[in-house]
């Protein structure tokens, strides 16, 4: 999974059709425990591009995209934040989760 920064983020979330990104940071255990799940779609599901943004790293981008807490899980699409979720959740959950946008 590619790691955005506050440079790149508008630029990948805006090219891709379906966009995961994962609002993380190092110190978190949900955060931890979460990201071999979204690494496996990210392989499993071709139409999904799986990115992760380190927010201690890049504040400007979790500050503009509001983010409270972490994991925060935000699906885009064409650029468009179509879908919020916080919280580690278990792969079927996240699968019921995207299945509707993508």
């Amino acid at each position: 999974m590619q790691t955005l920064t506050d440079e790149t983020f508008a630029e990948v979330v805006g090219a891709g059709p379906a966009v995961l990104v994962e609002f993380r940071a190092d110190w978190c255990g949900p955060c931890r425990m979460v990201e071999p799940v979204l690494a496996e779609l990210d392989r499993e599901l071709p139409q999904l591009t799986v990115v992760k943004v380190d927010t201690d790293a890049s504040p400007g981008t979790a500050r503009d995209q509001r983010i409270m807490s972490v994991p925060t899980l935000q699906l885009y699409r064409g650029g468009e934040l179509v879908a919020q979720l916080v919280g580690a959740r278990p792969r079927t959950q996240l699968m019921a989760w995207l299945e509707p946008h993508l």
